[in-house]
């Protein structure tokens, strides 16, 4: 089996690992990565300022870079949404952005979902982990039991969280344009987070905001992309 990782913006320049991560579980599981360098923005952001014609671009570009790719795999729930869901209604009639998002998938979506990898090891053994439901991964691919379950799995102890599938006020564009609401949608969230050692999402933006957030108050605790996670379970 062959899968090209597309990295995403937000992955690359803050939580590169989340990619490294990706690599080495993949390969480590027999499937064959390939990493086409010539990826740019999947053209979300300007998609959901409603910019569409210059999204529309970047979205052709994707397609190009990814024709050849038999699986495209994302350590994101939210531009796999973005691929998966928006790129057929931003290019109407194109049959290349049906077949890729026919083909994409997030990361633990993949390994459930296509590998049918239900455990990876026991490397989280004992660890008590908190994990946010990005909007993306769960509202729009119905990714819910997958990162749970892999978690749960590889030995981990996911804490029961009162606004776990809440929004954490990223939301992108959001944020920036009314951070007054996007702050306190996120220092609600983390009013109710229960005492764990790691808090993880499959979504870059929603740990940025959230370790944000943390910082500001003084916490330290860690926060992880789950395919770091999930690369810890199966190394130990």
């Amino acid at each position: 089996m062959r899968v090209a990782l597309f990295i995403t913006c937000l992955a690359d320049q803050f939580y590169a690992e989340a990619g490294v991560a990706a690599v080495k579980l993949l390969r480590a599981l027999g499937v064959e990565v390939d990493f086409p360098e010539g990826q740019t923005c999947c053209g979300q952001p300007a998609f959901n300022a409603g910019y569409w014609d210059e999204a529309r671009p970047l979205a052709k570009r994707t397609l190009e870079v990814f024709e050849e790719a038999e699986y495209v795999v994302l350590p994101s729930g939210s531009c796999t949404s973005m691929v998966k869901n928006h790129y057929p209604e931003l290019l109407p009639g194109n049959r290349e952005a049906l077949a890729m998002a026919e083909k994409t998938y997030e990361l633990s979506q993949f390994l459930v979902r296509v590998l049918g990898v239900e455990k990876l090891g026991e490397g989280l053994k004992g660890r008590k982990v908190a994990y946010h439901h990005g909007c993306h991964a769960l509202r729009e691919l119905g990714v819910r039991e997958e990162p749970l379950l892999l978690l749960q799995n590889a030995g981990a102890e996911v804490l029961p969280w009162e606004a776990g599938e809440e929004c954490c006020g990223f939301g992108g564009l959001f944020s920036v344009k009314l951070p007054e609401v996007s702050l306190a949608m996120a220092d609600r969230k983390l009013a109710t987070l229960p005492k764990a050692e790691v808090l993880t999402s499959t979504d870059a933006g929603c740990l940025l905001h959230l370790a944000g957030r943390l910082g500001k108050k003084g916490e330290t605790l860690r926060v992880a992309p789950l395919a770091t996670l999930l690369w810890e379970a199966y190394a130990g």
